[in-house]
């Protein structure tokens, strides 16, 4: 399978500080998804954009996430959320299967809805310290926009809000396969 290109942007200088997730992604490169060579992947020079991906996830109404059961057996299911700042939002109930895979497991893939415009992202989901003002103002702001409503949690502490930066998203459309499936390498946390 041949090697990812390294996108312009990784050839910026690289922080010596420790990774954070809690900051938005930098691409560090750009190429084909991992898959067997039967699919039929070749390199070539150009690859989706990102503003691709990025606009179907802003767009999307409906997020399918995808986390283990402590003993591995997988867990999908559709939540709403918002594609904002370089990262994907989701609430959900504490005692929730996914709040309580994602306690034990924190990996989580998430895709959207159709199988003909393909986006897909993989990476670490963290809890939105409750406290974090600027951040659930700019949510209630998409939610009212987006879902007509405002974004509201039960007292006490029964929900929870995540954050997943991506470490990988990949993309393509059904009527261009595989002359443009994409498959992009992110660093969480990268300034």
């Amino acid at each position: 399978m041949p090697k990812a290109k390294a996108s312009k942007k990784s050839a910026s200088k690289k922080s010596a500080s420790p990774k954070r997730l809690d900051s938005p992604s930098k691409i560090v490169a750009t190429g084909l998804p991992h898959v067997p060579p039967m699919y039929g992947l070749k390199t070539r020079e150009n690859y989706l954009p990102f503003s691709h991906a990025e606009a179907r996830l802003a767009k999307s109404r409906n997020y399918w996430i995808c986390t283990a059961r402590p003993d591995g057996r997988p867990h999908s299911i559709p939540v709403w959320g918002f594609w904002i700042d370089g990262a994907l939002y989701f609430g959900t109930a504490r005692a929730s299967r996914k709040a309580r895979n994602l306690a034990h497991h924190p990996a989580i893939s998430i895709h959207l809805d159709s199988g003909d415009d393909v986006v897909i992202l993989e990476g670490t989901a963290t809890e939105v310290d409750p406290n974090d003002k600027p951040t659930f103002k700019k949510l209630d702001a998409a939610s009212r926009v987006k879902y007509n409503m405002p974004m509201t949690a039960p007292p006490g502490g029964q929900s929870v809000v995540y954050r997943v930066f991506p470490r990988v998203v990949l993309a393509w459309t059904e009527k261009d396969f595989p002359n443009n499936a994409t498959r992009w390498e992110l660093n969480p946390g990268a300034e």
